[in-house]
């Protein structure tokens, strides 16, 4: 069984464009018992559709970093909630714009995130999600 963090930078080999990623996906397709951990990048984002397709060609479980990758056909998603991640910018662009310096302002992390499980894709990979996972999770597909 092999895992993969898919990522155009930590990947173990270098991911420049579509065919890089089919390649990628397809070598951990033909593998027995291979998943997959999209991570949040820019690359990975803009690609989405093209990696939730090839992903589900090849019958591999994944997890994303934004539940938008769930709600369009992903596994699951766990990652920051953006509206509150959004909403918290304001707030820095408030203070800058009262005078703050940005460099004076604090470096901050999400606090706030989602999980979201699309039991149809489950379904279609032939994968029964556990009770418990389903409990904890803020939007279940169905």
């Amino acid at each position: 069984m092999r895992r993969l963090i898919f990522s155009p930078i930590c990947s173990g080999a270098p991911i420049r464009d579509d065919r890089d990623i089919e390649r990628i996906i397809s070598a951990l397709g033909g593998e027995q018992g291979g998943s997959l951990i999209v991570v949040p990048d820019t690359f990975t984002d803009v690609r989405r559709d093209l990696i939730i397709a090839l992903i589900a060609r090849h019958r591999l479980p994944a997890v994303y970093p934004y539940t938008h990758f769930a709600k369009s056909g992903g596994l699951m998603a766990y990652g920051p909630d953006p509206a509150h991640m959004f909403g918290r910018t304001a707030d820095y662009v408030d203070r800058i714009l009262r005078g703050e310096k940005p460099a004076d302002l604090p470096v901050q992390q999400p606090n706030k995130f989602e999980l979201v499980v699309n039991l149809k894709t489950a379904k279609a990979l032939g994968l029964e999600v556990p009770p418990t996972l389903l409990a904890r999770a803020d939007e279940v597909i169905e």
